[in-house]
């Protein structure tokens, strides 16, 4: 039986996944906070005007989803307010608003053309360096390091961190895009076809598209499991309908083994996810019954 979201919203049905919806509210409240503060520095209210502080404060509004900020970006880089004129930066600030429904980002985008294919430097995420502080992906392989630029571009759209989806990469396909398993998975994010087919990915050895398609399949798996880490990595190896089954992750030693190293990697129980993408597990009283009897 399906349980609907409201009524394990009302009796608080996942332990687990509370933490992950505080994580997303404090997002949203610290994306409008930065944004607050950057219009104060873009147009001096009360304070000494400071275009590149604005932009600073943007840039991190605007990686954490907030559309408004997205949009006084492009502007300022479009207008050249307090800042060098760049189009192309323009039109990926621009760009990332209207994919929210922005209509003003839609318009502008006419105006300024295409925008730059690589993600501007501010919004890569703090959480991709290792254990030293350094940058993960700038002490990448090249090869691997047009993966990471790729992922780093899409996983927003997503509303996946970049972080998960370099985890899953490496552990299926070790960002190697013509990679095909025993299984038939294939591309970066090993793909079978059913998934393929399902996340609409024709061309599954195509880098953006095989991509596009792991992350639509974790988006997914993030609102049925409610954003536990470890069953989602358990059912992108073995299948949500596993996982289900053994309310939990399942007892094979490869999945055992998988979820143990995208959690060596992303480092995290919980991750936002975004409730309208599904309705969650029809399982999911009977997975939260067993982890606390554990």
């Amino acid at each position: 039986m399906q349980f609907p979201w409201a009524l394990c919203a009302l009796f608080a049905c996942s332990t687990f996944s509370s933490s992950a919806a505080a994580d997303i509210s404090s997002q949203k409240e610290r994306a409008a906070a930065l944004r607050t503060e950057a219009k104060s520095f873009e147009q001096g209210d009360g304070i000494p005007r400071n275009p590149e502080k604005a932009v600073e404060l943007y840039c991190e509004s605007a990686r954490l989803g907030d559309l408004e900020a997205q949009y006084n970006l492009g502007w300022m880089y479009a207008m050249g307010r307090g800042i060098a004129r760049d189009d192309a930066i323009a039109a990926y600030f621009f760009t990332m608003a209207a994919k929210q429904g922005d209509a003003l980002a839609e318009r502008m985008l006419r105006q300024v053309g295409d925008p730059t294919n690589k993600a501007p430097a501010c919004l890569s995420d703090p959480e991709l360096n290792d254990t030293e502080g350094h940058d993960i992906v700038a002490r990448a392989a090249p090869e691997q390091r047009k993966v990471m630029d790729l992922v780093q571009k899409l996983a927003p759209e997503y509303g996946v961190y970049p972080r998960l989806a370099m985890a899953i990469i490496r552990a299926e396909s070790n960002f190697n895009p013509g990679a095909i398993s025993p299984k038939n998975a294939q591309g970066l994010m090993q793909l079978i076809p059913e998934t393929a087919e399902r996340f609409n990915v024709k061309k599954p050895f195509d880098p953006e598209q095989n991509i596009r398609g792991g992350l639509s399949y974790l988006r997914w798996l993030l609102a049925y499991f409610q954003g536990n880490i470890t069953l989602v990595a358990a059912a992108y190896n073995a299948g949500e309908g596993a996982v289900n089954r053994y309310a939990g992750v399942p007892p094979y030693a490869e999945t055992q083994g998988y979820v143990k190293r995208i959690r060596e990697i992303f480092k995290r129980d919980d991750h936002p996810f975004d409730a309208k993408i599904t309705t969650p597990s029809p399982e999911i009283l009977r997975i939260i019954a067993a982890k606390r009897s554990m």
